[in-house]
Order: structure tokens, then C-alpha cells, then sequence
């Protein structure tokens, strides 16, 4: 994730205020309530990417020998990006030993796969928690203070957040070309 200089320099003040706990002014507090927003939406819009990704990667799965070169690159990248393969992926592979990167990509999944479950059992988790929402700050808004909208309006008329699209809006799905009608031939 990457911040402007504007965020950073929200996030230094931020930090600031964490490290030594004074009054703050109201307009502080709104630019760290608006940093904390962005970043719980950037957070949201990952998790969507996520499992838009994970649904590409099942309908390749599924189109399975065809569409085994693409599947196999995606299955990387999902893997590179932190996925841990699941049952399916093992079973999909193995059909796919035939193929160089196959084999080898089978044995990569069946390791990260033995690493996952080991830590499962051993009580840790192998993806990291949830990021805690910041609700205020030492010295901020004053208790039953409301909080301001995310966007004004230019009328100053409040304006709800714009829901974030869904993969298949932004993505429609495609459509399968029409096979024209067969001919049919005079026999005589």
C-alpha cells in the first residue's frame, strides 16, 4: 500500500499525537479520521481483488486440461501473492504432472499445504488478523461528538459513500459466440 505525501504527512501527525497525548485540534482529528477511512477502504477493495482472483482461479480450475497453462500462472501468481493452495489445487495438479511446470508446481502447493496445516495445528494462524478500525484518538472528539461525512456535497447537501462495484460490473462475463444455425441439405 502506498501513501501521497498528504497521507504521510497525516500519518506523522498521527503519530505524534499517539506519542505524546495533547489537545488536538478538530481539524486534525478529521484528516486522521479520513486517513483511517482510506485505509479501511483500500483494506475492503484488496479483500474484493482477493476474491475475484480466487474465483478466476476456480473457473480455471474447472475448465481443467484445457485450460491448464493458465491455470497454472494464475495458481503462481495467487501463490506469490500469499495463497495457500487447497484441496482442489492438489487435486488439479496431479492431474497435470504430465505438464514441466506441473510436477514442480505440485510439489511447491503439497509444501505449502503441509506448512499451512502444521501451523493450524500448532494454534497459530497462517494469515495475519484483522485490522482493528481506529475509533478516536487520545484527545480527540469530545464523547457523543458526531462525526462529519466522508464527502460534502458542493451544495453542502451530506452525500452517502459510493458503494465499491463488484468484480462481475466492472468484469461482465463472457458470453459464449452464437454457432449459427446448421444448414439443412436437400437429400434427392
Amino acid at each position: 500500500m502506498a501513501f501521497s505525501a498528504d497521507e504521510l504527512r497525516v500519518l506523522r501527525r498521527a503519530l505524534a499525537i499517539a506519542l505524546n497525548p495533547t489537545p488536538v485540534a478538530d481539524e486534525d482529528i478529521q484528516d486522521c479520521l479520513r486517513l483511517a477511512e482510506s485505509v479501511d477502504e483500500a483494506i475492503g477493495e484488496t479483500g474484493r481483488l482477493r476474491a475475484f482472483l480466487l474465483a478466476d482461479l476456480a473457473r480455471y480450475r474447472d475448465a481443467l486440461p484445457g485450460a491448464a497453462r493458465s491455470y497454472t500462472e494464475l495458481l503462481q501468481d495467487a501463490l506469490a501473492a500469499g495463497y495457500d493452495p487447497r484441496a482442489e489445487d492438489l487435486a488439479a495438479l496431479r492431474t497435470l504432472r504430465d505438464l514441466p511446470s506441473g510436477d514442480a508446481l505440485l510439489r511447491r502447493c503439497r509444501a505449502l499445504a503441509e506448512r499451512s496445516v502444521r501451523a493450524g495445528l500448532a494454534g497459530r494462524t497462517a494469515a495475519p488478523g484483522q485490522r482493528t478500525r481506529l475509533l478516536a484518538l487520545p484527545g480527540g472528539r469530545k464523547e457523543g461528538e458526531p462525526v462529519q461525512p466522508k464527502r460534502p456535497a458542493p451544495d453542502g447537501v451530506p452525500v452517502p459513500p459510493r458503494p465499491a462495484p463488484k468484480p462481475s460490473e466492472v468484469f461482465p462475463p463472457r458470453r459464449k459466440p452464437a454457432t449459427p444455425p446448421a444448414q439443412r441439405f436437400a437429400v434427392g
